[in-house]
């Protein structure tokens, strides 16, 4: 009689541990407390600010690139004092002068009888001009250097050129503030440098992290199927052998934003509003004909489902119960019910920056491996959404306006301007001043990443600056899950998809092919079995 063979079980293989790190006087905290809760200040004040703190990194970098330039270039240190015919660089805040870009006075003069026209999904125009400002005034920017840079309102520039007789400022070169120092890891395992963007296992000891954004509960099309399977694979209950060993790497999950739907009335709301007498309103509780608590209360479960296994992150974001001004402040966790008892649940501000460090284990320590500290710098979306109005695309991508956000040190330097935020009067917290290892930005259009090296600086012990950038989809739409090494900073991706039902798959590997060389990550379900997205430059 043959012997029967066995059934194939996952080894015994605990969870990958990482901690939550003290935060350091370089990676400040978002919450507005009562020190900083006061909205009688002017926003001139920000920009005040980011340039008196920007302003030495600016001259530092323009006299060391243009020391040695033909015509010996001298610094004016106001931008009103430039004299005509002499060249010269100065350093400002850049404001776009933009006719299509929203402006308040026109607001408040409109009739409000009318319905105000719908917003405008770009802002550049052939007719834009290009500023230059600090405390004496504003001059403008012209030539052919200006026409190609990727600029937005509230950079803080320096400009080589000199003044025309038209009184504008004709510039030949552009210098940025740079990106900002990095403190050097000790692990010398993964330093090299690594240009494939995706698809690199490392070692089974390196710890991952899982980035999602965008769950989107409680929209007319759901992906409850697809957020089901996340559950499933990130607790260890969904796929094979190698699917569950892979999620035991996983030490912790971040949501990016947008978990739940933008708020609307229910039908029973909508359709009783005019033919029933009007409701009293509730001092206590809601009101159920106009309000369904059912996404809070499934996104709940999911959370702590989750979190029962493995540590969880929540950022709030532009369709969440939360402040629509940046830096918006942590949800509350008692609107998430049983999983806001568990140690391992944590609500973040939206930006936020999270340090972490590894746990390692015994088998770890005997392998002399050494413990390893990641700052990673998160946010919804906002700030990226709201730069990309600012620029044409083609040639300009999401990608690369996030690449420049690191070199202009600022997560969101539209704001005031076009992005609500908070009035701050004795500092600016969206200032980069140490570049984190891991600069992560949700709710976007599709996935991509990218190593970000400083050549042009290097730190006191020889190293270089270098930032993973990673643009993490929406879930609800492409069912792209992002997995990160901590040690190595490679990152993967997993995507779920179910054949025959919407909501998630639109966003799959071909879409990434700009990025990586390759995409064969595990997926749930083949990418050939999902529709394909269109290759518009919106995308981007």
């Amino acid at each position: 009689m043959s012997p029967i063979d066995l059934i194939p079980t996952p080894p015994v293989s605990a969870r990958l541990v990482t901690a939550v790190l003290e935060p350091t006087p370089k990676t400040p905290s978002f919450q507005i407390n009562t020190a900083n809760k006061s909205y009688k200040y002017q926003y001139s004040n920000i920009y005040f600010i980011r340039l008196r703190l920007l302003r030495q990194y600016v001259e530092e970098r323009a006299h060391k690139r243009w020391s040695n330039v033909a015509g010996d270039p001298i610094l004016v240190p106001r931008v009103l004092e430039v004299v005509k015919s002499r060249l010269c660089y100065i350093v400002g805040t850049v404001y776009m002068d933009m006719p299509l870009k929203p402006n308040v006075m026109e607001d408040i003069a409109r009739d409000n009888s009318i319905p105000p026209p719908p917003p405008n999904p770009k802002f550049y125009s052939p007719e834009d001009n290009m500023m230059l400002e600090d405390e004496s005034g504003r001059i403008r920017l012209v030539g052919e250097r200006v026409k190609g840079a990727r600029l937005v309102t509230g950079v803080i520039v320096g400009a080589l050129g000199a003044e025309t007789p038209n009184g504008d400022f004709e510039v030949v070169d552009l210098c940025y503030p740079g990106m900002a120092p990095q403190v050097a890891q000790e692990d010398a395992e993964h330093m090299e440098v690594n240009e494939m963007d995706v698809d690199v296992e490392g070692s089974s000891a390196d710890e991952w992290i899982a980035v999602v954004s965008g769950l989107d509960i409680g929209s007319l099309s759901p992906s409850d199927a697809q957020i089901q399977m996340l559950v499933e694979y990130l607790t260890g209950e969904e796929g094979g052998v190698t699917e569950q060993i892979s999620a035991s790497q996983i030490s912790r999950l971040i949501i990016a934003g947008n978990s739940l739907a933008p708020l609307a009335p229910t039908a029973s709301g909508e359709a009783g509003e005019s033919d029933q007498p009007q409701r009293k309103s509730k001092r206590y509780g809601y009101d159920a004909a106009t309000f369904s608590p059912h996404p809070v209360l499934s996104l709940s479960d999911h959370l702590l489902d989750i979190a029962s296994a493995l540590p969880v992150h929540v950022l709030p974001g532009e369709s969440d119960p939360s402040g629509t001004i940046l830096p918006q402040q942590a949800l509350p966790k008692a609107m998430f019910g049983a999983v806001a008892k568990l140690p391992t649940f944590f609500c973040e501000t939206n930006p936020t920056y999270i340090r972490l460090g590894s746990q390692l284990q015994p088998e770890a320590e005997s392998a002399n491996r050494l413990p390893i500290e990641r700052t990673l710098l998160v946010n919804s979306g906002q700030p990226l959404n709201d730069m990309f109005k600012y620029l044409p695309s083609p040639p300009n991508t999401r990608l690369s306006i996030l690449e420049s956000t690191l070199k202009w040190r600022h997560i969101a330097p539209t704001a005031p301007d076009t992005l609500w935020c908070h009035p701050y009067f004795g500092g600016d917290p969206f200032i980069i001043t140490e570049t984190p290892d891991l600069y992560i930005v949700g709710n976007q259009k599709r996935f991509a990443t990218k190593i970000l090296v400083n050549e042009d600086d290097e730190e006191e012990d020889g190293s270089k600056a270098r930032c993973r950038v990673v643009m993490v989809p929406e879930f609800a739409r492409t069912g792209v899950l992002v997995l990160v090494n901590l040690r190595s900073l490679d990152v993967k991706t997993v995507t779920f998809a179910v054949q025959g039902m919407t909501g998630a798959g639109e966003e799959l590997s071909e879409r990434a092919e700009p990025v990586s060389a390759s995409l064969s990550s595990p997926s749930i379900e083949p990418a050939s079995t999902a529709p394909k997205s269109s290759l518009d430059y919106e995308f981007l």
